[in-house]
């Protein structure tokens, strides 16, 4: 009695329990959290396991061997080359799917123009050819071209396959900005141009973070075209060069898995200083 009076007086309600229910949404999404991160977990005891432990039966080893992480960094390997190989593949194939995703989808939104529908769906259409159907046509055309076994071939290859999922995000979240804003600044002056990268652009911008790092992230983890297009160890992406820890006979595991540990390294700084817009983003044109 003497606490609620306490309370009362202070202007705060006693703290409720949770209910049922959400103890078991709270727990149920614990259970699934460590579900997903002991893959992770795995990798990097893996990656720090002596090779007298490897096939221990304990899952934390009794001894890390620390070397394993650093020993992979040395030229033998080539983890350093493929890490940089793997950042401008990404890096570059994000960039130029922007600077032409990002114009196709405004001008889409903001004009109705004859054949707009086609153009849209000709578009989507693209999304469902993988590299893995095509990959002897595009190796042949560049071949053609002489850009086998360069990075500029794995830029073009992962941009062609992502402008796809970047033009119709986009085209979503620009149809959803009120097309006045954009006549009220004309109204004042501002040209065309100068409207769609100083207001609309910034209204867009969640939308354009998911295009980003999705386009990312599916450059960052590409594979088939990565390994047909290239054939020396200095254009080698980071998932190929994951590849050669596996021989014929026998396999790295402490490698393999300290240079995925790597790999992911990357991805998860990138979503997590963008993670907030990205929300945003997966909503684009869901309100009108």
């Amino acid at each position: 009695m003497a606490a609620g009076t306490l309370l009362a007086r202070r202007g705060t309600s006693p703290r409720r329990l949770p209910t049922i229910k959400t103890a078991i949404i709270a727990a149920a999404a614990y259970v699934i959290a460590i579900i997903f991160l002991l893959p992770y977990a795995e990798m990097l005891i893996t990656a720090l396991r002596p090779q007298r432990e490897l096939l221990g039966r304990n899952y934390v080893p009794h001894h890390f061997a620390w070397s394993n992480l650093t020993n992979m960094w040395g030229s033998s390997f080539g983890i350093t080359t493929s890490l940089r190989v793997s950042l401008e593949v990404a890096g570059g194939a994000t960039v130029l799917v922007l600077l032409v995703a990002i114009p196709a989808a405004y001008y889409t939104a903001r004009h109705h123009f004859r054949g707009r529908g086609l153009f849209l769906l000709v578009v989507l259409v693209t999304q469902i050819l993988q590299p893995t159907a095509l990959i002897v046509g595009i190796y042949k055309e560049f071949l053609n071209f002489h850009l086998i076994d360069t990075v500029w071939a794995l830029i073009m290859v992962n941009a062609g396959f992502n402008m796809a999922f970047a033009v119709w995000i986009l085209n979503a979240y620009f149809a959803s900005i009120p097309v006045e804003i954009e006549e009220a600044a004309m109204v004042d002056g501002s040209s065309r141009f100068g409207t769609m990268f100083r207001v609309t652009f910034p209204l867009a911008l969640p939308g354009v973070v998911t295009a980003l790092i999705f386009t990312f992230i599916a450059a960052w983890n590409e594979f088939i075209a990565a390994l047909t297009l290239t054939t020396s160890n200095d254009v080698t992406p980071l998932t190929v060069r994951l590849d050669s820890f596996i021989g014929q006979y026998t396999v790295d595991w402490q490698h393999l898995f300290g240079a995925s540990v790597v790999a992911t390294i990357p991805v998860l700084i990138l979503f997590a200083l963008i993670e907030r817009r990205v929300v945003g983003g997966l909503t684009a044109g869901s309100i009108r």
